[in-house]
């Protein structure tokens, strides 16, 4: 595979997984509505959608990353906001055991988040 073509390859990835976090930070905080109301949940919900809309942030930084430096450690600070928010999504899910079904999903998607930007971390920094 020519240079070109692995750039190319890396460039479709991130544009996808640009999409990919956006649709991910609008489930976590549509998610947030279902979360029943009290002041403990308040609390874990905030922390969630914090951590949820850093990760869009910092991948949107990422994407206007004028160096490779710059580029990686955006997309370090979006993994640990990802497994930050994991955590929070657990808590949420665990301490609400008649909505946790309806975060198996949105947890999921979390891992595979991380796991991605772990890998474009990777490649970058190898690159």
């Amino acid at each position: 595979m020519t240079n070109t073509t692995n750039q190319s390859l890396i460039k479709n990835k991130q544009i996808d997984i640009h999409e990919r976090i956006y649709k991910f930070v609008i489930r976590v905080v549509n998610m947030t509505k279902v979360v029943p109301k009290s002041e403990q949940n308040k609390v874990l919900t905030n922390q969630v959608i914090r951590s949820a809309t850093s990760m869009g942030a910092n991948d949107q930084e990422a994407d206007g990353s004028l160096t490779r430096k710059d580029f990686v450690h955006n997309y370090v600070i979006v993994r640990k906001e990802g497994k930050e928010t994991l955590y929070w999504l657990s808590v949420i899910s665990d301490t609400n055991p008649l909505i946790s079904e309806k975060f198996k999903d949105l947890k999921q998607e979390c891992k595979e988040i991380v796991l991605i930007v772990s890998t474009i971390i990777s490649k970058t920094k190898n690159h």
